[in-house]
This record gives structure tokens, C-alpha cells and sequence, in this order.
């Protein structure tokens, strides 16, 4: 049996606690167990802020809240500095905040968690606390001791998407594009869907950065200049890479069916077409750690918080997908 998942508290001032609320619901009688770590405290008078008929339970270990999982929700505790207000994030919360990552990568790091689901942060108000990484990616690294490049996937039923250049302006994104990059991320992408989601063999797509895959020269060279070049490179280690495709066709339902996950230059060409299909049930999937990690794919939502009306479902696909994710390296592990 899998082991349950570390859910983090995210930003108090933001909608995680809701989202972590309303997941519990839909998931208690499911075999898709976590544990959170957070303020029984804050979450008991959110639920009651909200009208949401649930108990929560302090435990004191992963094993403790997996056994009484129907029963409650199950949380390592994790004391907030102040009453959080929503909308507003608290610097004093910071360290809670950190602790609550720092804890759930170590539950994962030793096999008591199978893998770790991230709730939103605003990294500004983390800064206070002495937290110096640009994202929760780059923490988790480091958390880790993960060597290489990581990857920020974002997946739903209908599509996997990875950017080869993530939080960078579009000019820079531009300038830092290179073919070693766009072939490091395509072997560390197959790498995962072999390991991680049983695809034996992946089918990656490659986009094209300029309009029309820059129309042979008429409207830019990267594919000719890079990204061909990292095509080519890819083929010679034997995998199944296809492109430069024109990024104004290749999302098309018939286009989707011919490739398992498509590389994407910048951030914009990977997330828009991914939120397009399915805003409501994308998932954030890091690529090249040594555990299990997914958050939802959108943030704190500040002008929506404390109001009863987030929508927990791509917390839900997140915690659904780690839970596949930790049982697929479980039994590989295993066998």
C-alpha cells in the first residue's frame, strides 16, 4: 500500500486551507490518504467560517492520521504566529510557512509520506523569513539535494505540457534559449513519463518558436539554428522527438493524439493552450526530484479567499495524480 501523501498549508492568507478542506470531503473514502501540515486551530474556525461540517484531528505521525483518515482530517500541527486574515499575508506567518514545506519534503525524503502536494505560497512574503529561492521548485531542490535540471510539468487528462524556459520575462526567455537546455528537459521529461506514468517508450513533440515554425528562415532561425539541432541530438539517443511543430497547430485535438507531451519554448506557449482545455483540473508536476511532487496549477487567489467559493478541484487532480505517481514508483521499486 502506497504511503499518504504530505499536504502543505500553502499561504493562511490565501485559499489553501478551503481547497485542503473541500479535498478532504471529496476524498475521504477514497484510498487517496494525506495528512496536512498546518494549524488545527486556523482550520477549525475556517471550517466553521465556511459552514463545512467536518472534524479535524491533531495526530501526531503520518501513520496516526492515515489510520482515522475517514473519520477526520488528519493534521500535523504546525502553529501560525497569528490569526491569519484573508486576502492579507501575514510576514509573521512566514516561518510557518517554510516549516510546513521543510516538513513535508523530509516525510517524503525518508518513505513515511509518499510524496508531498504543495498549496500555494506568495514567495514576497516568505522573504522576510529568510526564504531566498525564487519558487517552491528551486526550495524543493535544494530540500532534496536534487542534482541536474528540474522541470515544471503541468498536466491534465487532455495534455502534458513542459516550458523549457519557466519564470523569466519573454525577452529573456528569448536570450536564454539554447539547444543544451531544450535537450536537457526533453531526457529528464522522458525519463519521468518512463519512470513515473509507465510510458514505455514517449512520444515528445517539439515546438517551434516563431510563427509557422519560423517558415524556413522567413520569420526567424531558432528552429534551424537550435532547436533542430536539439532534435537531432534527441534522435540519436534513440528517442521518439518529432518537430519543429507550429505552435499555432500543434494543441489541436488531432495534432495531441500523435505525441504524449509537448516541449514548449517559453512559458505562455506551454501554460495557455494546457488552461485553455482545462483550467479547472491542471496539474503543476516537478520533473527531476528524488520525490513525488504536485501542486495545483494557479496561486494564493487573495480577491477570492475566506469566501466560500474556490474551486478545490485542481487540488483534488493534484493530490489524485501524486497518489498515482508515489504507487507507480512504489511497486518499481518493488519489483
Amino acid at each position: 500500500m502506497t504511503s499518504p501523501l504530505a499536504l502543505t498549508m500553502g499561504d493562511p492568507a490565501g485559499i489553501g486551507g478551503e481547497l485542503t478542506l473541500r479535498a478532504w470531503l471529496a476524498l475521504r473514502e477514497t484510498c487517496n490518504t494525506f495528512v496536512v501540515l498546518d494549524d488545527p486551530d486556523r482550520l477549525a474556525r475556517l471550517a466553521a467560517d465556511l459552514q463545512l461540517d467536518l472534524p479535524i484531528k491533531p495526530v501526531n505521525d503520518v501513520a496516526e492520521g492515515a489510520a482515522g483518515f475517514r473519520a477526520a482530517l488528519p493534521v500535523l500541527p504546525i502553529k501560525l504566529a497569528v490569526e491569519p486574515r484573508s486576502g492579507l499575508p501575514e510576514t509573521a506567518n512566514a516561518a510557518a510557512v517554510i516549516r510546513s514545506i521543510e516538513q513535508a519534503t523530509k516525510l517524503a525524503l525518508c518513505g513515511v509520506a509518499g510524496g508531498v502536494v504543495t498549496n500555494p505560497i506568495n514567495k514576497a512574503a516568505l522573504y522576510s523569513a529568510g526564504f531566498t529561492y525564487p519558487g517552491h521548485t528551486e526550495f524543493l531542490a535544494a530540500l532534496t539535494g536534487a542534482h541536474g535540471q528540474q522541470i515544471m510539468m503541468l498536466a491534465s487528462p487532455q495534455l502534458r505540457v513542459v516550458p523549457v524556459t519557466v519564470h523569466a520575462s519573454l525577452r529573456d526567455s528569448l536570450a536564454m534559449l539554447g539547444t543544451g537546455m531544450i535537450v536537457a528537459a526533453s531526457r529528464t521529461t522522458a525519463l519521468a513519463l518512463q519512470r513515473d506514468f509507465g510510458i514505455a517508450r514517449p512520444r515528445l513533440a517539439i515546438a517551434g518558436l516563431n510563427p509557422h515554425a519560423g517558415e524556413q528562415g522567413a520569420l526567424g532561425d531558432e528552429e534551424t539554428t537550435t532547436i533542430t539541432p536539439a532534435i537531432d541530438a534527441l534522435r540519436a539517443d534513440g528517442m521518439d522527438v518529432s518537430g519543429p511543430w507550429p505552435p499555432d497547430t500543434m494543441f489541436t485535438a488531432k495534432a495531441r493524439s500523435n505525441y504524449d507531451v509537448a516541449i514548449c519554448m517559453y512559458h505562455d506557449q506551454a501554460l495557455i493552450p494546457l488552461k485553455t482545455l482545462d483550467m479547472d483540473h491542471g496539474v503543476n508536476v516537478t520533473l527531476g526530484l528524488p520525490i513525488v511532487r504536485t501542486s495545483p496549477d494557479h496561486g494564493t487567489a487573495y480577491d477570492i479567499a475566506g469566501k466560500g467559493i474556490a474551486d478545490a478541484s485542481s487540488l483534488i487532480a493534484a493530490i489524485e495524480l501524486a497518489a498515482a505517481l508515489a504507487k507507480t514508483r512504489s511497486m518499481r521499486n518493488t519489483a
